[in-house]
């Protein structure tokens, strides 16, 4: 039972995980264009400012690579990743131990409300949001690091940059991660927030790449587009939930 909960990719029946992977994929870039491009841009421009005098002299294709900031973005993957195996071990044990796969529906219904707050701010108006002295902070020193980092990213200090990053608290993030946790083992946890990661790479790439005209080019249809997208997403958790439980 407890090696299931480790690397299990069946819980959630067959092609479950692939359409669980694609779902977060597709998250990823709705995600990527309409929230993460803004919240996380200081840390994105930050980074490609730094790297700026590296890059400028050597042509077209090293401003790409710098732009890239593949480090951060590895890290990202390895932080994301870890708490994906944490949830998706954590539910499994619970599902199996009660004896419940309501448990692992349960999840799937949590995230298909969270990425439909997405598509939507009226049902994210309903959403109970925590008192301002009960939102998690990172603490001082970790704040500290990450400047120092910021300052001289790129390399090992790039992938550790990501790693401490992805400790943000986010709502599109717990969204993702109740849906990791529905995949029921720590592997398949792991490879739905790779996924989840992977799809938000192209935005965040165009941040460091345009830098802030990026995020005043995200007019009406692009977040029409997102919107609908994190719509098919809810929409294809649910679908998958009402199987679970059929």
């Amino acid at each position: 039972m407890f090696a299931n909960c480790l690397h299990s990719l069946a819980a959630l029946g067959p092609g479950g995980l692939a359409a669980l992977m694609g779902a977060l994929f597709l998250a990823g870039l709705a995600g990527g264009a309409t929230h993460c491009a803004t919240m996380c841009a200081p840390f994105v421009l930050a980074q490609a400012a730094a790297g700026a005098d590296r890059s400028a002299g050597g042509g077209v294709l090293r401003r790409l690579s710098g732009a890239a900031l593949l480090p951060y973005h590895c890290g990202r993957m390895l932080g994301y990743a870890a708490l994906g195996g944490l949830a998706g071990g954590a539910a499994g044990l619970v599902a199996m131990a009660s004896g419940l796969r309501l448990v692992l529906a349960a999840l799937l219904v949590l995230a298909a409300v969270l990425m439909l707050a997405q598509a939507s701010h009226r049902l994210a108006a309903w959403l109970p949001r925590p008192a301002p002295r009960l939102t998690p902070r990172l603490p001082a020193v970790l704040e500290r690091r990450l400047g120092a980092l910021l300052a001289a990213p790129g390399g090992g200090r790039g992938v550790l940059l990501g790693l401490l990053l992805s400790a943000l608290p986010c709502g599109l993030l717990y969204g993702a991660l109740a849906a990791a946790a529905a995949s029921g083992s720590a592997l398949a946890g792991a490879l739905a927030m790779a996924a989840f990661v992977l799809g938000t790479m192209p935005a965040l790439m165009a941040v460091a790449l345009l830098g802030r005209f990026f995020g005043r080019r995200q007019g009406p249809a692009l977040r029409l587009g997102g919107a609908m997208l994190f719509a098919f997403n809810g929409v294809v958790l649910l679908s998958m939930a009402v199987r679970l439980v059929a």
